[in-house]
């Protein structure tokens, strides 16, 4: 996948709404949109904004998906048509397989504070699935599967921080002990990222 090497938080003002991208501070009052509202970069707040398009409004939530979680265009296309084979709602499986990504995993058990570190700590050789290290981050967990991080994340700064919170939310498809995690069942949409509209997506690609 290509890597997108400028500031993430203009990847949340593009899109109007919080991605969550930078871990802590999306929480705190540095966030952009927290400071300056969601004014897309390069607009001057005098501009008069335009009214979106029907295709506008689907690109852009196609965008919005492919930014939380942090998937190439060529790789979300793969998972559209892959979600299109399934039976039952395109959207919802198309949504079900990114929620199984590896790296969305760790980031949702509270083992990392954003998916971008989740993913390097994947793509490090830093997580263990049923005790063998897995380096992908699109790997799909499975119902049963036990996710952990190896004994060297736990020297990593910002793991022990997030790690050592108490409270965490932790969806209802995984249980977790410690640092230790499991995959009860698959996620359920609304399990899923609210912000994103999956019919849109599945407009867009069906244009």
């Amino acid at each position: 996948m290509a890597r997108y090497l400028d500031a993430k938080c203009r990847l949340c003002r593009r899109e109007g709404v919080k991605l969550f991208l930078k871990g802590k501070r999306c929480f705190s009052p540095k966030c952009p949109i927290e400071r300056k509202g969601a004014v897309p970069p390069g607009m001057v707040g005098s501009k008069r904004k335009r009214r979106p398009s029907e295709y506008g409004l689907q690109l852009r939530e196609k965008q919005k998906a492919k930014r939380i979680y942090g998937v190439g265009e060529r790789q979300f296309k793969k998972y559209f048509e892959k979600a299109r084979k399934f039976k039952g709602v395109t959207g919802e499986a198309l949504l079900g397989m990114l929620e199984r990504r590896l790296d969305n995993a760790i980031f949702r058990l509270g083992f990392s504070p954003s998916r971008s570190i989740a993913r390097q700590l994947v793509s490090h050789g830093h997580v263990l699935v049923n005790d063998k290290k897995v380096s992908i981050p699109s790997y799909q967990v499975k119902v049963g599967e036990i996710i952990t991080l190896s004994p060297k994340a736990f020297e990593i700064p910002e793991i022990k921080e997030i790690l050592a919170q108490k409270n965490v939310i932790i969806p209802e498809w995984f249980e977790r002990k410690a640092a230790v995690g499991r995959v009860k069942r698959l996620p359920k949409r609304e399990e899923g990222e609210g912000e994103i509209s999956e019919q849109l997506i599945v407009e867009y690609y069906s244009r």
